[in-house]
């Protein structure tokens, strides 16, 4: 069984210039009515997390969620062992990540490296409310690397979403049932579905954001519904209200694609669903596709898939 870890808190005091003592407010680490927080043993670590081949990617090995934290702070200025990752979800308080402070706001998240000094803290009047993860493993660097670049900072605001804190009760629940190989590998894997809900907040939980009307949603529903139609940028242009060449730049720096690249690879990939469900000769999904010319069709296909219709239909079958 593993037992739900309780912290006491540790306090301090200034002296002020003058003929008085002044007591200043009490810092807490932990110690928060209704708080949760887990530490993964160190020996479960190097004997189960470690050495599994898909646990020893990317693991917990502390968690916790601290509601309505009053006078929490924390300060490692050698950093920790771990990979941090901060939620704040009401309230609002601080950080500061190798020497560059932050405001932190509800929807925010801050994420520190391991070994990277840093201290944070909650707001005095509005104290935040947080779900933390330490985190590490073999592909732990590269998920952080890739979320900061992402993030473009050390803190990011993130969408709210029901299912995501869902997918945290997923995490914790799991570790606190246990360190069966099953639980470690259920958490773990739903870690790698968490940060990525972090970092490409924008894909996670699509249908459920579908209504959202951001000039990239809108451009590529509008390709999506225009996929048997040639490219027409003045059209999607006016759809989101801005010219071509703003909105061209906008689209490349979203996706990383040009649009007529972006479009080309949806029409390639219904190509594929028609080579490989149907018996539609090449001129005609290349009509489907709203591509008049069926040589530029199969040019296009090969440039992006790497094989020729023919060769890819005669592949799948």
């Amino acid at each position: 069984m593993v037992k739900l870890i309780r912290f006491g808190f540790s306090a301090w005091r200034n002296v002020l210039p003058g003929n008085y003592c002044h007591m200043s407010i009490t810092k807490k680490r932990e110690g928060f009515k209704g708080q949760r927080a887990i530490i993964l043993p160190p020996k479960i670590i190097t004997h189960h997390c470690d050495v599994h081949p898909v646990v020893g990617q990317l693991y917990v090995t502390n968690i916790g969620y601290y509601p309505n934290a009053q006078y929490h702070h924390r300060q490692r200025p050698h950093g920790a062992s771990q990979h941090i990752l901060i939620y704040c979800v009401k309230g609002s308080g601080w950080a500061k990540v190798e020497g560059k402070k932050y405001t932190v706001n509800p929807g925010d998240i801050i994420l520190v490296p391991l070994n990277s000094s840093h201290e944070y803290g909650a707001n005095e009047e509005t104290p935040w409310t947080i779900y933390w993860i330490h985190f590490k493993g073999a592909g732990s660097n590269a998920f952080v690397d890739m979320m900061l670049k992402k993030m473009g900072d050390y803190v990011a605001p993130i969408s709210f979403q029901e299912s995501r804190l869902h997918l945290f009760e997923e995490i914790y629940t799991s570790v606190e049932r246990g360190y069966s190989t099953d639980n470690l590998c259920y958490a773990s894997l739903n870690l790698q579905y968490f940060l990525g809900s972090c970092c490409f907040d924008s894909n996670y939980n699509y249908r459920a954001k579908q209504e959202k009307k951001d000039s990239i949603t809108v451009c590529i529903n509008y390709l999506q519904k225009h996929i048997d139609k040639p490219l027409a940028l003045q059209a999607i242009a006016e759809e989101v209200n801005l010219s071509v060449s703003h909105f061209a730049a906008v689209f490349k720096k979203s996706t990383g694609f040009s649009i007529i690249e972006y479009f080309n690879h949806l029409k390639t990939q219904k190509a594929c669903q028609y080579l490989q469900f149907t018996d539609l000769r090449i001129n005609e999904i290349a009509d489907r596709l709203g591509v008049e010319d069926p040589y530029y069709f199969s040019r296009m296909f090969t440039k992006i898939i790497g094989v020729s219709p023919n060769k890819y239909r005669n592949g799948k079958r």
